[in-house]
């Protein structure tokens, strides 16, 4: 660039350097004030100089523009942000890109407009500010997360290293963040009833033995091995199936949504459990997030909460179908659901026991009452018989000698009948008995054929003859 050359003015005079290679003039001046001004009117002519100059005069009489260099500006900026904020100023919005380098926290604070704009303003919290803030918060149970609404309090700063404007952050109210989270929890809770799922996983139907679980935690929490722990201690025979997540952070929200989603959906569980150890307010402000509400309200399966510290209350523990202070709480109430049935089924099996025995006792008793009346109407059975046989027995003696000859009076009739009867003495009185070839009795002249031999039986004798 060609060299060019200037003639510091002082008020209320003008000069001109003129670039030796080119026709623009470049003019110079001070305010009343000392500051340097500088103006640089486009097409000069050399005719025209002297009219320009007089006009570019007039102009600045009452008004002048000022040049600064970057640094200027910037302390300009700052002089006149200190001027007006001079107290300090509070500004409300949402945590966003949290960041942390050394002692120092970076972040952006965010608003969303009505129209859908997003404004932002950066915001610087050094080391030293947020030792001092550190017991407000810890009192609070707050802690500086992403998502998280904050009122802080500040000034502001302009930063020519990065042309930036930020806030260096020297307080909070926690007040604010707390109100907004419970306003939130309540909005959250006053949607879900009128969508009519707030009581939807507490309709659920449980197994009476829930032995097969699947728990949404970080593996590496105190949380998960508290809960195991316990459930280990028990000596029942539980299964668990491990759902590792995030349960803080910008992921968490997405990744505990997703596991109770596909959780519920399986049919080798009998409950989910949803647990985390303490944390700030903050941090726990993930379980009143609507989408983990909605994924428990839609699961199929019922969903058990442990989540914090015995204070703490989210909208996952009021959706859920039982919700507990601890992930401890959570399994030793899970073990008592267990231990109650196995109790109850004792009870049960002794009751039946009792049952039995007394049925079985009142039973015998009947038995004994049965028999004794068949023993005592089969004795009196046998000696009313016993003496009906003694009565025929005394008839029979007494019947003896008429009965002996009656009797042999009909043995004697039956003697002579079958003597009568026999062949040999039918025979002697002139019968005979004639038999064919065969064998057969011939009982007439047809039962003969001419040339047969016949055999005749008499009663000393046989007679054989030949039929002509």
């Amino acid at each position: 660039m060609p060299a060019r050359e200037e003639i510091l003015l002082v008020p209320g005079t003008l000069a001109m350097a003129q670039d030796h290679k080119c026709s623009s003039h470049i003019f110079q001046t001070t305010s009343p004030s000392g500051r340097l001004l500088i103006a640089m009117p486009n097409d000069f002519d050399d005719d025209d100089l002297e009219d320009d100059l007089d006009e570019f005069e007039d102009e600045f009489d009452n008004e002048v523009l000022l040049t600064y260099s970057i640094s200027e500006l910037a302390d300009a900026i700052n002089e006149v942000l200190n001027d007006n904020f001079d107290a300090g100023l509070w500004v409300w919005g949402e945590i966003s890109g949290l960041s942390k380098k050394g002692p120092h926290t970076y972040f952006t604070l965010v608003e969303q407009t009505p129209d859908g704009k997003r404004n932002q303003l950066n915001v610087n919290l050094w080391g030293g500010e947020m030792t001092k803030m550190r017991p407000i918060l810890m009192k609070s149970g707050l802690d500086l997360v992403n998502g998280v609404k904050v009122r802080i309090y500040g000034s502001l700063d302009f930063y020519a290293g990065f042309g930036k404007l930020s806030m260096i952050m020297r307080g909070i109210d926690p007040n604010y963040t707390l109100g907004e989270i419970a306003l939130q929890r309540e909005e959250l809770i006053r949607k879900l009833k009128e969508m009519g799922v707030f009581d939807l996983n507490r309709e659920v139907d449980i197994s009476p033995v829930p032995l097969r679980l699947g728990v949404v935690t970080s593996g590496t929490s105190a949380a998960w091995a508290d809960f195991k722990n316990q459930i280990e201690s028990s000596d029942i025979g539980f299964h668990l199936h491990l759902a590792n997540v995030s349960v803080q952070g910008d992921n968490a929200v997405r990744e505990i949504t997703q596991a109770i989603s596909r959780l519920g959906q399986r049919d080798d569980l009998d409950a989910i459990v949803l647990i985390r150890g303490g944390g700030s307010k903050a941090e726990l402000s993930t379980f009143d997030a609507e989408s983990i509400a909605l994924a428990i309200t839609e699961s199929a399966l019922p969903v058990f909460t442990g989540i914090g510290h015995e204070i703490d209350r989210h909208v996952a523990d009021d959706v859920a179908f039982e919700a507990h202070k601890t992930p401890t709480a959570c399994a030793v109430a899970l073990i008592g659901r267990v231990n109650d049935f196995i109790n109850e089924t004792a009870a049960n099996w002794d009751a039946i026991a009792r049952l039995a025995t007394q049925q079985l006792a009142d039973s015998t008793n009947r038995l004994n009452n049965v028999a004794r009346e068949i023993g005592i109407h089969t004795r009196t059975a046998v000696e009313r018989a016993d003496e009906r046989l003694s009565d025929r027995i005394a008839r029979l003696i007494r019947r003896d000698p008429q009965l002996i000859g009656d009797l042999n009076t009909r043995i004697d009739n039956y003697e002579s009948r079958v003597r009568l009867l026999d062949p040999k003495n039918v025979l002697a009185r002139g019968w005979s008995i004639t038999r064919g070839a065969d064998g057969k009795i011939v009982r007439n002249v047809g039962d003969v054929t001419t040339g047969e031999i016949l055999t005749t039986v008499l009663h000393d004798g046989n007679v054989t003859s030949t039929v002509n």
